[in-house]
């Protein structure tokens, strides 16, 4: 198992787009809008620095880059090469394949949320989140939730083409509810409590709880919980490996 993880993660390096949207761009977004002498200054409006509040929307749009784009794409293109069936004669199995793949993918997250956190502390003065426990649990349930999406999507669908364009489509309005666009804070009273409901917008108020020294609120846990069951289920039930 750890020889065939290494051996995934060596093919996750030879793709340069994935570790690029992966690994790279939150992290060179947080230093170009850090860069903005605006966001660094606090507004009336906000109570905070715009970097202050951009900083857990990053660390949400790398797990979403790896939940609606990295892996549904590479388990669809591996059914879609018959590397799943082939390997289901092996002593390997394809469950083996998947595991080294989700553990890849994992660690990419997580090393991409050490990487903003850091830039974002070194470079713009932003604080560390204050609640360390509620900061991981963000994490985990985070990325338990945008995986279970990123199968599910993997589940239904029959190519890489189609699993891209799935991504994207989900991608764009989640990473609005999430406060790429339009900080929560400014969003009209009943976007923003819808955006409470989305797993990307719950994300980032957990996130953004824990930095701000709080345990994640219940709303937001329950609607990552919500996410990570009914699309783990769903997912489960209807994955093919042919």
């Amino acid at each position: 198992m750890n020889r065939l993880t290494v051996v995934e993660f060596k093919l996750f390096l030879r793709d340069p787009a994935a570790y690029f949207w992966t690994l790279l761009f939150p992290v060179a977004l947080v230093v170009v809008v850090g860069g903005i002498p605006s966001s660094r200054e606090v507004r009336a409006d906000l109570g905070r620095r715009f970097i202050d509040s951009y900083t857990p929307v990053m660390v949400v749009l790398a797990f979403a880059m790896t939940g609606l784009f990295i892996t549904p794409t590479y388990l669809v293109g591996y059914r879609e090469k018959g590397i799943l069936r082939r390997l289901s004669t092996t002593p390997v199995g394809p469950a083996r394949v998947l595991a080294a793949q989700l553990v890849v993918q994992m660690t990419v997250s997580v090393a991409t949320t050490v990487l903003v956190l850091a830039t974002a502390r070194l470079l713009w003065d932003v604080k560390l989140p204050a609640h360390p426990p509620g900061f991981v649990l963000a994490l985990l349930l985070s990325a338990t939730a945008v995986v279970a999406i990123g199968l599910f999507i993997a589940s239904v669908l029959k190519t890489a083409k189609a699993a891209t364009a799935a991504g994207s489509m989900l991608f764009f309005p989640l990473m609005f509810f999430a406060g790429l666009y339009v900080p929560r804070d400014q969003m009209p009273a009943a976007v923003d409590r819808i955006s409470g409901f989305t797993p990307l917008g719950a994300s980032a108020q957990a996130f953004g709880d824990a930095a701000g020294g709080h345990l994640p609120g219940a709303t937001a846990l329950s609607v990552l919980v919500g996410c990570t069951v009914l699309f783990g289920v769903a997912a489960a039930r209807l994955f093919r490996w042919e």
